[in-house]
């Protein structure tokens, strides 16, 4: 076979070749710009930060905390918060408190800001959890204990009439309010408080296994506000601890 053949014959391979790979460009191209559009949908439809909220007074009074957006997690309004501490006499210096349900942690680190002696904020999703200890190392907070794990048993195994401030916000459309209740009543010492927030207002006909009656009441949209004292307390605001 002469070379002029097979030069001819190489050639038209390389065409082909050639050909080949112009036929492929555009559909690797598309589907390249397919996978970037998808990868920019997802980032759009995935879940972003809800924002933040602030401390509303004491020694961290305007502090920021972060609100990541997680299932469930509904942060107290801070007008809710103002008010609660308001009732509670805004100086908790020595208090022993326990947020059974921490979720941000804004409940908890309100109080040990405003003096609490101790402050176990327990929250059962891992990064929350991670976020609260951010916060406490970040505000040297050594008042302060997070706990991951489930904020029941926590105020189960706390010793009777060892709390000032039982503070009890669990997700809404939960079944934990009857059982946060019952052991929120055997934790709570005799002087002490119990906060509870609610999609419903409750009574004191509703709160009777629990040995607390409500002491304040607030509505705030969708949220009820509930300041409760266990059956019998004499005290008022600021003589807990």
């Amino acid at each position: 076979m002469s070379r002029s053949i097979l030069r001819t014959g190489a050639i038209s391979a390389e065409i082909r070749k050639a050909q080949a790979a112009a036929a492929v460009a555009p559909a690797a191209k598309n589907a390249k710009k397919g996978a970037a559009t998808k990868d920019k949908a997802a980032a759009a439809a995935a879940p972003k930060g809800a924002g933040e909220i602030r401390i509303i007074g004491g020694q961290w009074k305007r502090t920021r905390l972060p609100v990541a957006q997680r299932p469930g997690l509904r942060p107290t309004p801070d007008r809710v918060r103002e008010t609660l501490f308001n009732w509670l006499g805004q100086d908790l210096t020595g208090w022993r408190c326990l947020d059974a349900f921490a979720g941000t942690g804004a409940l908890g680190l309100e109080a040990a800001s405003r003096g609490a002696a101790a402050v176990q904020l327990v929250e059962s999703d891992a990064a929350l959890v991670a976020q609260l200890h951010t916060l406490q190392q970040r505000l040297e907070a050594r008042a302060v204990r997070v706990q991951r794990g489930d904020g029941i048993a926590a105020l189960r195994q706390a010793a009777p009439d060892s709390l000032d401030l039982v503070l009890i916000d669990p997700p809404f459309d939960s079944k934990l309010f009857e059982s946060a209740l019952d052991a929120a009543g055997k934790a709570v010492a005799a002087s002490g408080y119990v906060y509870l927030e609610a999609p419903v207002a409750w009574t004191d006909e509703g709160l009777a296994a629990s040995g607390l009656v409500v002491y304040r009441h607030l509505k705030a949209g969708a949220v009820h506000a509930h300041l409760l004292r266990p059956v019998g307390a004499a005290a008022v605001p600021g003589e807990a601890g």
